[in-house]
């Protein structure tokens, strides 16, 4: 898995215009969390496929992002989540237990 740092706000307004061209994924992580940490490994041990960027966030330490991530995609804030956005628009958003490779790469086609 070849995670993209999110680590800037700037960065999710280059986010939504690259999902013009290709699916974006956004994933918020808490690195307290198990199950956040059972997510992300289960995520990096699936083959990613090479259509989708894959954006890794820090909840911790980047907590004003994902309110930011929340507003601009009208999401709930949730950890750990994953956010699919195609076309500037959250497609798919999922959290928790939840969270499959096999359903992100339905959802992005």
């Amino acid at each position: 898995m070849n995670w993209l740092p999110l680590t800037s706000i700037e960065q999710l307004e280059s986010i939504a215009i690259l999902s013009s061209q290709k699916p974006q994924l956004i994933f918020k992580h808490s690195t307290r969390c198990s199950i956040s940490m059972v997510v992300k490994s289960r995520l990096e041990k699936s083959a990613p496929p090479e259509h989708i960027d894959f954006y890794y966030l820090d909840l911790l330490n980047y907590r004003e992002i994902s309110n930011q991530i929340a507003s601009k995609f009208s999401v709930h804030h949730e950890s750990p989540q994953v956010l699919l956005i195609v076309n500037g628009d959250c497609i798919y958003d999922e959290s928790q237990m939840g969270i499959t490779m096999d359903e992100i790469v339905e959802s992005a086609g």
